[in-house]
């Protein structure tokens, strides 16, 4: 597969290991990204891991994913229960999606359990803290058929 898998992380997560560490846990976006790394090495796929605050940055990423990405693994964080940009420009993505959430939101507030992205996403994994995301790239890699 010479298309990489793309792993986008909306706001706040870059602060993972740090914000919340009782609901989030203590491993950061650094552990996280060395962790997909060594699977995808494992798995011969590669991968491309981004983090914005920003949500048309990331919109800027799907859209580029299109072209050159094989699949996308995209925690939008907070951006998950408003970002009708985000979904749109998901719903141009032709190749699988794979929403996660390191918490679980369906145990959070109200407003935390509705996700626009889910709405677009083949798969959501959440609740499995840091571990969603290998858990995620393997189930992306598996549509693909790499496996």
């Amino acid at each position: 597969m010479s298309k990489p898998i793309y792993i986008l992380n909306g706001p706040n997560l870059n602060l993972l290991g740090q914000r919340q560490p009782e609901i989030y846990g203590r491993e950061t976006l650094a552990d996280v990204a060395q962790g997909c790394s060594d699977l995808a090495e494992e798995l011969g796929v590669t991968i491309r891991c981004l983090q914005s605050n920003h949500e048309g940055q990331l919109v800027d990423w799907i859209q580029e994913a299109r072209a050159q990405g094989a699949g996308i693994i995209i925690n939008p964080g907070a951006y998950s229960h408003t970002s009708i940009a985000i979904l749109d420009a998901l719903n141009a993505f032709e190749g699988p999606v794979i929403e996660v959430h390191v918490s679980n939101i369906h145990k959070r507030e109200a407003f935390r359990q509705h996700s626009y992205v889910s709405l677009r996403a083949d798969g959501v994994i959440a609740g499995c803290g840091v571990e969603g995301y290998v858990l995620a790239l393997r189930r992306v890699v598996s549509v693909l058929g790499k496996t």
